[in-house]
């Protein structure tokens, strides 16, 4: 063969190869999209941008562009079958990254301010997705959104379940005056609880059949004086599968009542009780397995106030701690089983305040304001895990340990033990601005849903807390 027609063979190689480079290069899917199908064209009908932000919200994803421009964690809405690229920039210097489990889309890390990360995936299924940071405690510090595929009714659809947590501000008012001691006398107070089986939500995604008092996790807080006749009437549901009953450590009898108190669906069945001792105290079913129909949220509290009440305070908050066993594990989608085995070895997927994962930051925030009083009832519920009680960025005035209201408060606490059945009061004065973390400081529990937020409005108090880099606005918000 000439030289010649080598020289022509080799160009026709190479142009070959240049062509086919530039085909797998126009297929290949963009940078930054490790772990997604490889079945995804590189030209997205959907462009998003995202960028990091660290700001008086915690972490967030804010919008860039039309329509979600400087909105936290946007939702997002894309049509069903659309390929979606999601462009992530870091506005904040710190180490972050963005994913979609349910579309198996995960970006790379962006580490400097200015980086940025890609992923492309097709959204191939209809409903109601969650979009986060993967790194160790920034979804839980805020950096997580909705993206919905399909028309909204078609999410709302397979999103339909109750919101069975109780906001933490539903609660009665107290019953004993601020006077002096036996100035009320003491009467009979009728109690009514119903035991509810109901679909609800869990997590963004994810529902699961709680057994409940009066349709919510907790059930109602019962608030009585010491020396009150309580006239107690549990009714069971006539849809409910199993027998239900109420155990109240506030009771001086067999089983706290619950021994007589079994009841049948469809039935009602009552006791009355003295109100003996002040103090905050837990109830919860107790028809076995016991734990069972606890870990699927059957659980309270009774506050029996002293003569004379409690001192007044400007906000009261309700808040229990609970576990949840399920089959799947944490985060995935879908109607959630109850795992008996994993209750058993008490290995929870769950950890939740008043049910359910986002009740208290998300659906029920708590709220103050600056200088206020803030008191929390809080109790755990369990069936099997202490609490270690901790609210972030706060020191609790006042501490009636145990739910002790016969011994005199311990004062500046920052974090209380609270055994499963237990119970426990505390006071603080709100005094600066922003978003508070209530915590149970065993922090990995985080991890697994356990968090809610106090957040505190007004004036900055640079004479206690002062940062050159705090955002001028103070709301918390």
């Amino acid at each position: 063969m000439s030289a010649r027609h080598l020289k022509c063979l080799f160009r026709c190689a190479a142009l070959a190869a240049a062509l086919l480079f530039l085909g797998s290069a126009q297929a290949a899917p963009a940078a930054g999209t490790a772990g997604q199908k490889a079945s995804v064209s590189y030209h997205p009908d959907v462009r998003i941008t995202l960028k990091t932000n660290i700001g008086p919200k915690g972490m967030t994803f804010q919008g860039v562009g039309d329509g979600i421009d400087g909105k936290d964690n946007p939702d997002l809405q894309v049509p069903l079958n659309a390929v979606v690229q999601i462009t992530l920039i870091d506005g904040d210097g710190a180490e972050h990254n963005i994913a979609v489990p349910d579309f198996n889309a995960v970006s790379d890390h962006v580490l400097a301010k200015g980086a940025s990360a890609v992923i492309v995936f097709r959204a191939d299924k209809a409903g109601s997705f969650a979009y986060f940071c993967v790194l160790p405690g920034h979804r839980q510090a805020g950096m997580e959104g909705k993206l919905t595929v399909g028309a909204p009714s078609a999410a709302a659809a397979e999103a339909q379940a109750a919101d069975i947590s109780r906001d933490p501000s539903d609660l009665p008012p107290p019953v004993m005056a601020q006077a002096p001691k036996m100035a009320l006398a003491p009467h009979t107070v009728r109690v009514d609880l119903e035991t509810v089986e109901v679909k609800g939500r869990l997590a963004d995604g994810a529902t699961y059949t709680y057994w409940t008092f009066n349709g919510k996790v907790p059930g109602p807080m019962i608030r009585v004086g010491v020396g009150d006749t309580v006239d107690l009437h549990l009714k069971n549901d006539a849809a409910s599968h199993m027998i239900h009953s109420v155990d109240l450590h506030a009771v001086l009898g067999p089983g706290g009542g619950a021994a007589v108190l079994q009841v049948p669906p469809g039935q009602e069945k009552s006791i009355t009780f003295k109100a003996t001792k002040p103090g905050l105290f837990v109830y919860h079913c107790a028809t076995p397995m016991v734990a069972n129909h606890i870990a699927n949220g059957m659980y309270g509290m009774i506050l029996v106030e002293p003569e004379g009440g409690l001192p007044a305070v400007d906000h009261e908050f309700y808040v229990m701690q609970g576990e949840i066993y399920t089959t799947a594990p944490f985060g995935q989608h879908g109607d959630q089983e109850f795992d008996v085995q994993k209750l058993l070895d008490e290995k929870p997927e769950y950890f939740v305040l008043n049910g359910a994962v986002g009740a208290l930051t998300k659906y029920h925030p708590m709220h103050s304001k600056v200088g206020d009083t803030v008191r929390i009832y809080f109790g755990v519920g369990g069936p099997n895990f202490t609490s270690s009680f901790h609210v972030i960025g706060e020191i609790f005035d006042r501490v009636y340990d145990l739910g002790s209201l016969e011994s005199p408060p311990v004062q500046g606490v920052q974090t209380v033990s609270v055994p499963p059945g237990g119970a426990t009061i505390v006071d603080c004065r709100t005094q600066v601005p922003g978003r508070y973390m209530l915590v149970d400081h065993g922090l990995s529990r985080m991890e697994r849903g356990l968090m809610g937020f106090v957040i505190v409005d007004g004036a900055d108090a640079p004479d206690l807390y002062h940062s050159d880099y705090a955002p001028a606005a103070n709301s918390g918000h």
